[in-house]
């Protein structure tokens, strides 16, 4: 039985390292065997990739040229980490996927639809997530959660960005939301991450049914 892929999106913090961690937790607490994965990233090609992209490297050649990049990590992260554990039966939890780039260099990047559709059809195949957990707070808010959390660090490419651009990158997923309710629900991750935790278990329970599917999974190997 193949497994099912959550994946978890939203501007900078809005807490989706820390809820992608939890529900993995929980989940596992059911008997269901979880891959927690994050992009840019999650298999040694990809992590390569992620360095050159999160240190703005790559920036100077343009949002056509990342989305490029992205989908390049994208592939080999798919191929390496993601569908091989889908089809061994694991549970795929992955922090940010193809929707981020469809935010940030698609509707804030202003690439042309053409090349992000033609891109997600190379990288993804048939890997499309069943439920999207896009996490949503205030622009201030998220940004300042994400300086606490960096702490003396510098902030990353995109942590970098004005607040009119993550203003502007909240109405994004906020509209991607409400183009395809059937797989993405939007949480409330401003309040505290307990609360937060709740919201997202619901949505996936009452989505994916967690509970039944490691009841049948106990009952295939009896």
């Amino acid at each position: 039985m193949r497994g099912k892929f959550i994946t978890f999106e939203g501007g900078e913090g809005t807490g989706k390292s820390t809820q992608a961690a939890m529900l993995a937790l929980r989940l596992e607490s059911l008997g269901l065997r979880v891959l927690l994965t994050r992009e840019p990233g999650g298999s040694p090609g990809a992590e390569i990739i992620r360095h050159v992209l999160l240190s703005g490297a790559a920036k100077p050649f343009g949002p056509e040229a990342e989305a490029m990049l992205f989908a390049a990590a994208r592939d080999d992260h798919i191929r390496c980490t993601i569908l091989p554990a889908l089809e061994a039966g694991q549970w795929v939890i992955c922090d940010r996927f193809a929707d981020s780039t469809r935010v940030y260099q698609g509707a804030l990047g202003e690439v042309d639809q053409r090349l992000i559709k033609a891109l997600e059809r190379v990288s993804l195949g048939d890997v499309y997530p069943d439920l999207t957990l896009i996490l949503d707070v205030p622009a201030a808010l998220g940004l300042k959660r994400a300086a606490r959390r960096r702490g003396g660090a510098n902030p990353d490419r995109f942590e970098a960005e004005t607040i009119d651009f993550h203003d502007k990158l909240r109405q994004a997923y906020l509209a991607l939301a409400a183009a395809e309710p059937e797989r993405c629900v939007v949480v409330d991750a401003a309040a505290p991450k307990e609360k937060v935790a709740r919201q997202v278990w619901k949505a996936v329970n009452s989505r994916l049914q967690p509970a039944r599917a490691a009841t049948v999974l106990e009952n295939v190997a009896s």
